[in-house]
């Protein structure tokens, strides 16, 4: 190999930019990901594959569907994706992004059947969420995230046979609004037909006097339930995020998580700290040590990782699919802390 090092160095050594990685293996065996930088090969005793780590796309071809209500449709969708784990993503499966789109277009046609026209038409960011979680929960093994699922409707084939969707599930584009989208659309015409049903209705009364009422809804400023990060060099300690979490406790989101959560958190010294987030009665609570009774979801993760959570930095789910986040429980319950993120945020 030194005797014929022009040659021979030509395929022994690989450049790997900084959003890849190299998988090689060699004897069969497999070995740590390679890269970025330069990364030295053997001949004829290593087999390698570039693993790709940025952001990609792919759609799931338009496919028929019939909804709960017996409305045929043409959907599909589009599918942005991440590998977040190079060695699963070349050990686990063959194609990767054949068998993403098929697990894709499965979870979108198992999950569209069991709602009507409308609810299709009407909740489709919702649908696309409820995907996202179910295509994760296939792909995570595979070292694939799934960040984005868009769903689109190509055409409505045969409306719905019995008339429960009302206006909205058929309705011509509406002179003036055509640049809207179609959903958009569709609600303007319903709005616009229930204000012409109750004109109607009143036609031959005395027209009242018009009036204008006004309402104040100013609010005078409420101070940031945590401190900026950048304001004051150092992110909030377990204590502060606690405080800041009571304030956003509320029976509405109570109703939307509906789950107890016990924190083991690791600090930096090496000590560990109990902490629980009860939303699953009341206007929830929050506090130091167990919670009252078996909490529905464990979860384990660093103080530094749970800073990150709490001020919107990491995801839920990125936690977990990185190794940040341990979960004992249902997964699914331990993903909707993502709903006390978001009611934190809007607080701030």
């Amino acid at each position: 190999m030194v005797v014929t090092f022009p040659i021979s160095g030509w395929f022994a050594l690989k450049i790997v930019p900084t959003y890849e990685r190299m998988v090689i293996f060699r004897l069969g065996r497999i070995r740590a990901p390679q890269g970025p930088g330069m990364v030295l090969l053997l001949p004829f005793i290593d087999h390698w594959q570039r693993v790709d780590l940025r952001t990609r796309a792919f759609n799931v071809p338009p496919c028929k569907l019939t909804s709960k209500d017996g409305a045929v449709i043409s959907m599909g969708a589009d599918v942005q994706f991440r590998v977040w784990d190079p060695v699963l993503s070349v050990m686990m499966v063959k194609d990767l992004i054949a068998a993403t789109r098929m697990t894709a277009q499965n979870a979108m046609t198992k999950t569209l059947v069991k709602k009507s026209l409308r609810e299709i038409q009407v909740e489709k960011l919702r649908i696309g969420e409820q995907m996202l979680l179910e295509i994760n929960d296939m792909t995570k093994s595979w070292g694939l995230e799934v960040d984005r699922v868009e769903l689109s409707m190509e055409a409505v084939l045969q409306p719905p046979r019995e008339n429960l969707v009302g206006p909205l599930a058929t309705v011509p584009p509406i002179a003036g609004l055509e640049g809207l989208d179609g959903t958009i659309q569709q609600l303007a015409a319903h709005f616009f037909s229930s204000t012409r049903a109750l004109a109607g209705s009143k036609t031959g009364a005395p027209e009242a006097a018009d009036s204008v009422e006004t309402v104040n809804e100013v609010e005078p400023p409420t101070a940031p339930l945590l401190p900026a990060a950048g304001s004051t060099g150092r992110k909030p300690s377990v204590d502060e995020l606690l405080s800041a979490v009571e304030p956003v406790l509320s029976e509405a989101l109570v109703g939307q998580v509906g789950a107890s959560y016990q924190f083991n958190i690791a600090l930096p010294s090496g000590a560990r700290s109990t902490y629980f987030i009860d939303l699953s009665s009341g206007s929830g609570r929050a506090g130091r040590g167990l919670p009252e009774g078996n909490p529905d979801v464990v979860l384990e993760v660093a103080e530094k990782d749970l800073q990150d959570l709490f001020l919107g930095d990491l995801r839920p789910l990125s936690a977990y699919m990185s190794g940040k986040l341990q979960v004992k429980g249902d997964l699914h319950l331990a993903l909707k802390l993502e709903d006390l993120v978001k009611a934190m945020k809007q607080r701030r």
